[in-house]
Parts: C-alpha cells; sequence; structure tokens
C-alpha cells in the first residue's frame, strides 16, 4: 500500500503565511487560521508544502488503508482558499453560506469577505464533531 504523501512537518505556519503575496489573500489565511484555532482549540501544523491544518485524527477504510489526517484546514491556491472539511458534510448545512465552489471533502472560497462567517463557523464546527470519536 503507497504511503500517503501529505504529513505534517515541522515548517513554520507563520513564514508560510507571509509569504504569500496576494494581500488580501494573506490576510483572509491569517483570519481563517485564527478562527479554526480557536474552534479547534488546537494550534496550527503545515501538512505538506501547502496546507495548514488543525488537530489530527486517524482513519481506517474498509480496504484496510489507514492514516492520519487534519480534522480541519485550508491551502491558499491561486484562484482561491481550499477549505477542508469531512467529506459528508451535507449540501442543506451550507444554505446561506454565500458565494462558494464544493469539491469533495473541501470548499473553495474566493474571499472571505464572499462567506457569512457565522454558517462558515458552524460548517467547521460540524467537521470538527464529526472526527471526534477518530481523536
Amino acid at each position: 500500500m503507497s504511503e500517503l504523501k501529505t504529513k505534517p512537518n515541522k515548517k513554520s505556519v507563520k513564514e508560510f503565511l507571509n509569504s504569500i503575496t496576494d494581500e488580501n489573500k494573506k490576510n483572509d489565511c491569517r483570519e481563517l487560521a485564527k478562527l479554526m484555532e480557536e474552534l479547534s482549540g488546537d494550534k496550527p501544523v503545515m501538512w505538506g508544502d501547502s496546507i495548514v491544518g488543525f488537530g489530527k485524527y486517524h482513519y481506517v477504510y474498509k480496504t484496510g488503508r489507514e492514516g492520519d489526517w487534519f480534522r480541519i484546514g485550508f491551502s491558499p491556491r491561486k484562484q482561491n482558499i481550499a477549505v477542508y472539511l469531512m467529506p459528508c458534510i451535507e449540501e442543506k448545512k451550507l444554505e446561506g453560506l454565500g458565494k462558494y465552489k464544493n469539491g469533495k471533502s473541501c470548499l473553495y472560497i474566493k474571499n472571505l469577505s464572499d462567506v457569512n462567517l457565522n454558517i462558515l463557523k458552524k460548517v467547521l464546527k460540524r467537521a470538527l464533531r464529526l472526527t471526534e470519536h477518530y481523536v
């Protein structure tokens, strides 16, 4: 079985966030980091080269494949910010969130000002609850 390439590492989250050249995206990512740290109670950790994750849980698939992953996280991308959550967040829980695109286990947000932060907080809290029994 192949090993997961994206793992937590000792790289500096602060340095990573400071390296973002788009000022709006940098500020949005700093705000997301603060919000996710508050909600999770965990310090941010770099996963791979470009993902900031909070907390960690262990998963096991029916196939026997297993690994560790962050409970919630985000990654600044060229076009948007990917906000990572559990893949089982129902579409109805996202009603009222604002402008976003839905991925398999993430939301793509262009600007934090495009979304309702109260709804985003609820969605992130739900994602954290869904991973509680894996921690």
